[in-house]
């Protein structure tokens, strides 16, 4: 099956190129790709691979367009948000948790399937595929059913980054920190990631206070009903849970001093190795610190719920997404990273 994808080859320009997809094993589906988000893994993980050509892109959405002969529950037509690999079957995906398969890294790093196949080739030579189980910058991709999520008529832009971004700090906030009436959460960083996780705590009922250096993101947070400040270096109250989205080391450090008794600090973002943690004031405080990998979220049931609340009008996260097309990337990426758009989003065929 042919299919346009945008082909990254480290600091380079990244071009779309004419590629060829594998047929779908029994449990995969052909997906036509309405729009994929940009998000920094993305960026990181092109870094990483240097000069090795690859397809990344892990916030599909789109229509799936053909069923392996295995797949149930799905049906062509259908409009389904793409979300990270798991293999359904270890203890960590039975109990609820799939960002912690015991297959994470094979299922969503590898560059193939878990058994070393390639699901992409350009020119004939297998390239860098299969990312997040999907690798959706490209007309077109070749999932696991079991990441598909269906979401109806919501705009496919908006749905896209409800695959990882969105997923992430809204998670976050519901199934870690849990925040509600009464709590005050802050917020270090609000990018897409750290936006989500506001609106979503303010949906709750909670205060939020927001650190973020970028005047247009403190603005945004503002208009939301935050309290927005430029660092944490700027006075703030004393918060009950606070979310980090930075994973800098300095930062982590701060925002635990600044919790009160018995708070959590969830960490998010993902940075240097090691942070410098005061282990007495951890005890004696009754503080906690904790990972928390694609929100701690199981997709097929936050999504459809996240949804929900955008439809109601509690999570506009239409306001967050600029939309581009899918040969723009370079320059969604520098606008991106320059602070002028909150989330990028990649049409392809625009």
């Amino acid at each position: 099956m042919k299919a346009s994808v945008l082909l990254s080859r480290g600091a380079a320009p990244s071009a779309l190129v004419e590629a060829e997809l594998d047929d779908p094993r029994p449990h995969e589906v052909l997906v036509r790709i309405e729009a994929v988000g940009l998000c920094h893994t993305d960026l990181a993980t092109r870094k990483a691979l240097g000069d090795r050509p690859a397809v990344l892109g892990h916030e599909g959405c789109g229509v799936v367009e053909r069923l392996g002969s295995g797949v149930a529950g799905l049906e062509v037509g259908d409009r389904v948000v793409l979300s990270f690999a798991h293999c359904g079957r270890c203890g960590q995906c039975r109990s609820g948790h799939p960002a912690y398969c015991d297959l994470a890294i094979s299922l969503n790093n590898s560059g193939r399937r878990a058994d070393g196949t390639p699901t992409i080739r350009v020119d004939g030579v297998p390239v860098f595929g299969s990312f997040f189980g999907q690798s959706s910058f490209a007309t077109a991709a070749l999932v696991d059913a079991r990441s598909c999520v269906p979401v109806g008529d919501v705009p496919p832009w908006v749905a896209a980054p409800l695959g990882c971004g969105f997923l992430t700090g809204a998670g976050a906030v519901l199934n870690v920190l849990r925040p509600g009436p009464g709590d005050r959460l802050l917020v270090v960083g609000a990018g897409a990631v750290g936006t989500a996780a506001v609106l979503t705590a303010l949906s709750e009922g909670a205060e939020v206070v927001v650190a973020e250096p970028v005047a247009a993101r403190r603005e945004l947070a503002s208009r939301y009903g935050a309290l927005a400040v430029p660092s944490l270096d700027d006075p703030l109250p004393s918060v009950t849970h606070v979310l980090d989205t930075t994973g800098r080391p300095e930062l982590l450090t701060r925002a635990l001093s600044l919790l009160q008794p018995r708070g959590t600090l969830a960490v998010v973002g993902l940075g240097p190795a090691t942070a410098e943690i005061d282990g007495r004031d951890l005890m004696l405080r009754g503080l906690q610190l904790r990972g928390c990998v694609e929100g701690d979220a199981e997709p097929a049931q936050l999504v459809p719920e996240l949804i929900g609340r955008y439809e109601k009008g509690r999570l506009p996260l239409d306001e967050l997404v600029t939309t581009y097309g899918l040969g723009e990337f370079d320059r969604a990426v520098a606008e991106q990273r320059e602070g002028k758009v909150l989330k990028a989003v990649l049409i392809p065929g625009s």
